[in-house]
């Protein structure tokens, strides 16, 4: 596999195209933050492995000097970043408090807690991102609170086609239940619906004889309480995602990114990782997306702001929509009185409660590496590295040296990601357009804190709709890009495939 991780090539992409309105220039992918004696620094140190006899220096701390050395428990995901500041404390936990807080239905005599909904899907983000951890898909008729259904239509005429490429849209909502399947309501107002799954399993074997079943799902509405759903709305379910490192994923050069992104594959390696752009919510400029499962969001912000109005119906300075997602056509809703106070600003969660809850989420640490040293950890890098998965998941970066915050700036942090658009084929796809990302596209997920999961969450539910009961099905679904480090996986014999899967656990 090439190596693609220290390029510093000129690239032509949609990103740099559109963002800048012309051709690129050699500095639109070199970081203009370091001097030329730390970038060959930084270029040397950001090198994949290629001796797997030991662990790399600081492999242990994966998020840099924030990284948590705290006691491994459930939770391993909630600790503040090691570096912050003693007053930067009190801001994270106050933000803490904020995210776990429930929001209730207005008029309330707690008049700074509501304004829920009308329409929504969790109370708190602490719903959601349980223990600011993974979410799962329902494992009951009631248990639906980490996982929706997004709602949305492709672009039906050029001039529809036309917003979605000038990103002044990044899809079309279902013109009467919106961008979003909300399963629950305030009194007196009826839920949109109830998201249905369904599976069917899938066997097959491996190398070495070993059978393994995946499990295919099918997703549909019920229940629906406003009509049908337009004929061209489609379905794509999402999980939650881990909260951890979100402050140095945002801290990385937007040209360590787009250094990795080949749109036309010009090396051949079957790679094409895409630049996502993403409007910012205050500015209206184009950035890079980096987070969210389709790379639809540029910054922590962003999509926190995002959560707020999709996911509990609370307007935000970023996102000023007192009613979430209700849509025109659901007049009852729209009837209904908000939770927005005047003495407290002209938001549902007004500056400092998204300024807080930004701050508590750009600080969750990444946990320390275990084990690094075992052999077959060591084993199952190697086997990692050799089969090609890190053509997607780049293991490390150094962090802008000018990032917003000094905890996030010249950090080296491993969170196994390029952050980048790739076609993950027909098996994954949702027939969802988000903006840049096709309805065959998910941006690489980063895999920091991954081996935590049962631990904080109790589950291995992955990939985008938790169809992956543990780690060697969520590699098996990989298709598209990723089709031959998949194929590669499934022909190592048992042992060798248990040792990569160590590994993963050891992240």
């Amino acid at each position: 596999m090439p190596n693609r991780t220290a390029r510093h090539i000129l690239l032509a992409t949609t990103f740099i195209l559109v963002s800048a309105g012309g051709g690129a220039t050699e500095n639109d992918v070199r970081r203009t933050d370091l001097s030329p004696k730390d970038l060959k620094r930084v270029e040397k140190v950001s090198q994949p492995a290629t001796e797997f006899s030991k662990p790399e220096q600081f492999e242990v701390m994966q998020g840099g000097a924030a990284t948590s050395t705290k006691p491994i428990n459930a939770d391993a995901f909630s600790h503040f970043s090691s570096n912050i500041t003693f007053s930067e404390e009190e801001d994270f936990k106050l933000g803490n408090a904020l995210f776990r807080k429930f929001w209730v239905s207005s008029p309330s005599s707690t008049q700074a807690s509501d304004g829920l909904g009308p329409l929504f899907n969790a109370r708190a983000c602490q719903s959601c991102h349980l223990k600011d951890g993974r979410g799962h898909p329902p494992e009951s008729a009631s248990d639906a609170t980490s996982m929706f259904l997004r709602l949305a239509r492709p672009a039906q005429t050029d001039e529809e086609r036309k917003a979605v490429a000038d990103l002044k849209v990044v899809n079309f909502p279902d013109p009467v239940y919106g961008a979003q399947l909300q399963d629950l309501a305030v009194p007196g107002l009826a839920a949109e619906g109830r998201m249905t799954i369904s599976y069917t399993e899938e066997a097959m074997t491996l190398a070495g004889g070993e059978k393994v079943s995946l499990r295919r799902p099918s997703y549909s509405v019920s229940d629906l309480a406003y009509g049908p759903l337009d004929p061209a709305t489609t379905l794509s379910p999402r999980i939650a995602n881990p909260m951890i490192g979100m402050g140095l994923i945002e801290a990385i050069t937007d040209a360590d990114i787009l250094a990795k992104a080949d749109p036309d594959d010009t090396d051949g390696d079957g790679i094409s990782g895409r630049a996502a752009r993403a409007r910012d919510h205050r500015s209206g400029e184009l950035k890079l997306g980096r987070f969210g499962w389709k790379a639809q969001n540029a910054s922590v912000r962003d999509q926190s702001a995002s959560a707020f109005k999709g996911d509990i119906g609370i307007s935000s300075p970023d996102a000023p929509s007192h009613w979430g997602d209700c849509t025109a056509a659901q007049k009852d809703c729209l009837s209904l009185p908000n939770g927005v106070q005047a003495r407290l600003g002209d938001t549902e969660a007004p500056d400092p409660v998204l300024d807080l809850v930004t701050f508590y989420s750009e600080n969750l640490a990444p946990p320390a590496r275990r084990n690094v040293d075992d052999t077959t950890v060591l084993k199952g890098k190697a086997l990692f590295y050799g089969t090609g998965c890190i053509a997607c998941h780049t293991p490390k970066y150094v962090t802008s040296r000018k990032a917003g915050n000094k905890a996030q700036a010249f950090q080296l942090i491993w969170p196994y990601s390029d952050f980048l658009l790739h076609d993950m084929g027909e098996g994954l796809a949702d027939g969802q357009q988000v903006a840049d990302a096709s309805g065959r596209e998910w941006r690489t997920p980063p895999l920091w804190g991954i081996g935590l999961t049962d631990e904080v969450n109790g589950h291995t539910f992955f990939l985008h709709d938790g169809r992956a009961r543990n780690l060697t099905e969520a590699i098996l679904w990989h298709g598209g890009e990723a089709q031959t480090a998949r194929d590669g996986f499934a022909a190592l014999s048992p042992d060798e495939r248990k040792a990569l899967i160590t590994f993963l656990e050891s992240l």
